[in-house]
């Protein structure tokens, strides 16, 4: 070879660096070799193992290699196609990707804390970010083709994190966005009941939630959601209410049919009897639903004809069945009036048929109290006899004294008023008054035996021999002060007193001790 033909191969000779990349052709394949032509003073060596299908390469196939080393003994060139592709995806990656970047990839293998995942490249992918979800069975991610976001870019050790579970998370933030700006109200969806509350149920829209609350899940009352709805059933709802603020749905179950209210009174009028079902008790009455989503309110004064209701549940209890009378009905503010003791007939509609003054009945003591007694003469219908109208002679302080409860007893009908049901019965005055033949021979100064009876403040009630009582002041028992009675005088002492006066009208005789000594203990 001339020098001058020396000089001019030299100058075709290109000069590589250590881990440059190179263009280079396949001039031979020799076993598990490739020989690679790279315009170099030296042929390259590959390794077939280095391509995905080694059956696809023949000679002349250009392609970029990784310049490794020249090796002076064998005089070859150590070429890396592998390291080459790496270089490129890499440089590839610092030019067209940043952390925050979604990238496709396939997850190889699992290694420690994670997994392995070929982007182009290796990539990192920490197992607690291979899905939204914690789960336990890693090895089914194996094999996985998905999407990932770049997490984190080390330039220094050339190596990649990146994450499955980001993604995801975007994804579904999106397919959110999406959804919600595509909902409008009166929309009809369809849905899976996702979660139960006390206050309502979550319905799984496909990618968006919302919440069907208690109150619009039936137009009727109901104790709890999942009376209504259970968990997976697949529903279809109406949008009722959309938060954009805070990108919250609500929705509604009843609202798929008809407002019952709006037709109530086509189907219910006033004076209309009615059966429902007792479905709350209040104080001041109980709510009877008497169809679907329409409730009426029975009044503690409309429970019975005869009954002092206290409170509704002593005569009802949630779940009862009642008869009722609609009173007064509401459409627009949906309030119903009704009356159980109007679907009935009133007992004392025909008592001043069946009890006349001066009629002699028989009852029963039911009921004790300061100023007399309430005598039951049938069911529902009872009498007060006063205190004043028990006896003639005796003055009765407490009903309790002389009656009690379950007492039968013969009375004398005094008075009846039907409107305002109340009929007045006495006692004594089934016997004749005694009291003028009693009194026709006391005369002032007539000196009497009787017995302390009560003690008061103001003096001492005696009991005289023939049943009577009188009264003798305090100003009539000589050497006594009102703070000394109680304990001067006994109950049932006997004592001597004389007559001051006799009021026949009043009923009252007044007595004095004033003629002798005051008999003591």
């Amino acid at each position: 070879m001339s020098s001058q033909f020396a000089e001019l191969y030299e100058k075709t000779i290109k000069n590589f660096e250590e881990g440059e990349i190179v263009h280079g052709r396949v001039v031979a394949i020799r076993g598990k070799e490739v020989i690679i032509d790279i315009n170099y003073k030296a042929e390259g060596i590959l390794s077939l193992d280095e391509f995905s299908d080694p059956a696809e390469i023949r000679e002349g196939t250009e392609l970029d290699v990784l310049f490794e080393s020249f090796d002076d003994e064998e005089g070859v060139v150590i070429l890396s196609k592998r390291k080459a592709d790496r270089q490129r995806v890499w440089n590839d990656m610092l030019s067209n990707a940043q952390e925050g970047s979604i990238v496709e990839g396939k997850i190889t293998k699992s290694v420690r804390g994670g997994f392995m995942v070929d982007i182009g490249m290796e990539a990192f992918l920490p197992a607690s970010l291979v899905d939204r979800k914690p789960t336990r069975n890693l090895n089914q991610f194996l094999g996985l083709s998905s999407k990932f976001i770049i997490v984190k870019i080390n330039h220094k050790r050339k190596n990649v994190v990146v994450s499955r579970k980001d993604y995801l998370d975007k994804e579904k933030s999106e397919a959110r966005l999406r959804k919600f700006a595509s909902l409008e109200e009166g929309q009809v969806l369809k849905g899976r009941v996702k979660n139960i509350t006390d206050f309502g149920a979550f319905i799984d829209l496909g990618d968006l939630d919302g919440l069907l609350h208690i109150t619009d899940m039936s137009w009727g009352r109901i104790a709890h959601p999942s009376d209504v709805v259970k968990l997976g059933q697949e529903l279809e709802v109406v949008v009722i209410g959309i938060d954009k603020d805070h990108e919250k749905v609500s929705l509604g179950l009843k609202q798929r049919s008809a407002n019952p209210w709006e037709t109530v009174e086509e189907r219910f009028s006033i004076g209309s009897q009615i059966q429902g079902k007792v479905v709350n008790i209040l104080p001041y009455g109980a709510f009877v639903e008497i169809e679907p989503g329409v409730e009426g309110l029975v009044h503690i004064s409309e429970i019975s004809w005869t009954r002092r209701v206290a409170h509704p549940s002593e005569i009802l209890k949630v779940g009862d069945s009642v008869e009722a009378m609609i009173l007064n009905l509401d459409a627009e503010n949906k309030k119903i009036s009704l009356g159980m003791k109007q679907a009935t007939e009133n007992p004392w509609s025909h008592v001043s048929e069946k009890y006349n003054v001066g009629d002699r009945v028989s009852g029963v003591v039911r009921n004790l109290t300061d100023y007399g007694a309430f005598i039951e003469l049938e069911p529902g219908i009872d009498g007060l006899v006063h205190v004043s109208d028990i006896s003639w002679t005796h003055k009765v302080s407490r009903p309790g004294d002389v009656l009690k409860k379950g007492d039968k007893l013969d009375v004398m009908v005094l008075s009846v008023d039907s409107e305002s049901q109340k009929i007045s019965l006495g006692i004594k005055q089934l016997l004749e008054d005694p009291w003028t033949d009693l009194t026709k021979n006391y005369m002032t100064g007539l000196q009497l035996s009787g017995r302390v009876s009560r003690v008061v403040n103001f003096g001492l009630f005696i009991e005289l021999e023939n049943g009577l009582e009188g009264l003798v002041h305090v100003s009539e028992i000589p050497g006594v002060s009102t703070s000394d009675l109680e304990k001067k005088f006994l109950l049932g002492t006997p004592i001597q007193v004389s007559i001051l006066h006799v009021d026949n009208e009043a009923r009252k005789i007044a007595l004095s001790c004033k003629f002798e000594p005051v008999s003591t203990r």
